[in-house]
């Protein structure tokens, strides 16, 4: 009996609201910047962006997007604390096959972005498309910016190129940060568990940081919320000290590039900045990294047990602390007293002070006693989950 041969589906049609492909002028035409958020903190990055005059900051899944031209791109790598990368949308194109997609990358116009001196890595998702295997769409991508450009390809190169196909659609983006920008390039000691950059800057907006008020953190490790919050009161950009991919792209001004990351001055802080640990190593490594952030003349560092700590003399201010969870340590009940220790020692001595409790375990925030307010959604840390617990101010 003779086998039948099964038909093929037919084509789908492009849709009308999205052009074959599309590319984006760097010259002329805005783009859409994808700011990747923390999973959880996608509202406090939007609120970020807003503040920094970043125009039509949306919420979308995985972060915030934005608009603008290359010097925008520039600024929010340079400027936005809470991002973890910044990425720009240079296209799009529908593909419906692999032959299409080999067919359309190479008519895309990559050599108004890219150097044909500067090596690329490509890496590509697929989801809810008739191109199913990602490695095989990067494959095709690769090919046509080596043989249509001349740049070479590497796992290696810093710059990188981000091909996203959903729905048989094709976006390309440069990721323009490179390393994650929590490493600002200041913190280079760093203990258990940190806290990254990222994340401890937004923690500080969401509990109402102005960088007005003084902070204190009574288990700082390496530093890392009160160097963020005196580099926030001076003014400091955090991308100051580091390089980015952008500075390898095609077109790219070193002068604008300088200008812009040179503008401003630091200001004196309105407050001082209090950060103490029992261990005398996490001490240590704090003030290597605030001198290395050049923010240590504004802050104070002791090694103290939780249960000698007191508010310094002057207004009340913040106390923001991420102590050991049940997942890091292990032992409950030491850590349930500890967390009964600090909100004895918040309650009975930090009348007027706010406080801002990270943890994974509702059930140790409930041990400290203190009048918590209900927590932040979930954000994801260190493959936990963990919410923020605030206080107002303590009688």
């Amino acid at each position: 009996m003779r086998s039948r041969k099964r038909a093929a589906p037919p084509p789908r049609p492009a849709r009308a609201s999205e052009p074959v492909q599309q590319s984006i002028s760097p010259q002329t035409d805005e783009l859409e910047i994808f700011l990747v958020a923390t999973p959880g903190l996608e509202d406090a990055l939007c609120a970020e962006a807003r503040a920094k005059d970043f125009e039509q900051a949306a919420v979308v899944p995985g972060g915030v997007t934005v608009k603008g031209r290359w010097p925008e791109v520039w600024r929010a790598n340079l400027e936005i604390r809470g991002a973890t990368r910044v990425l720009a949308r240079i296209g799009s194109f529908r593909a419906m096959h692999l032959a299409q997609l080999d067919k359309r990358a190479r008519k895309f116009p990559w050599r108004e972005f890219l150097r044909a001196d500067v090596p690329v890595k490509v890496e590509a998702t697929c989801r809810a498309s008739r191109i199913y295997h990602s490695g095989a769409a990067a494959q095709r991508i690769k090919t046509a910016i080596r043989e249509e450009l001349g740049a070479p390809i590497s796992a290696e190169a810093a710059l990188v190129v981000k091909v996203r196909i959903e729905d048989d659609l094709c976006t390309i983006s440069i990721d323009t940060s490179g390393e994650s920008l929590h490493k600002r390039g200041h913190k280079q000691e760093i203990g258990k568990a940190p806290m990254r950059e990222t994340m401890a800057s937004l923690f500080l907006g969401a509990c109402g940081f102005d960088g007005k008020e003084p902070v204190l953190d009574p288990m700082c490790g390496s530093g890392t919320f009160v160097i963020e919050a005196a580099e926030i009161a001076m003014g400091l950009k955090p991308g100051r000290s580091r390089e980015f991919p952008f500075q390898f792209l095609k077109g790219f001004d070193e002068k604008a590039w300088r200008a812009m990351r040179d503008s401003g001055t630091a200001v004196v802080p309105a407050s001082r900045y209090y950060g103490s640990d029992h261990d005398a190593g996490a001490i240590r490594m704090s003030k290597s990294n605030a001198e290395r952030a050049g923010v240590s003349e504004y802050i104070d560092f002791q090694q103290l047990d939780v249960r000698e700590i007191a508010p310094p003399e002057g207004r009340p201010g913040l106390v923001i602390v991420n102590p050991p969870y049940g997942a890091r340590i292990g032992d409950r009940k030491p850590l349930t007293d500890l967390h009964a220790a600090l909100g004895d020692v918040f309650i009975s001595r930090f009348s007027g002070w706010r406080i801002g409790l990270i943890t994974a375990d509702a059930a140790l925030a409930k041990a400290t006693g203190l009048p918590f307010a209900p927590p932040s959604a979930p954000i994801a840390h260190g493959g936990l989950s963990v919410r923020l617990f605030q206080t107002g101010r303590l009688k």
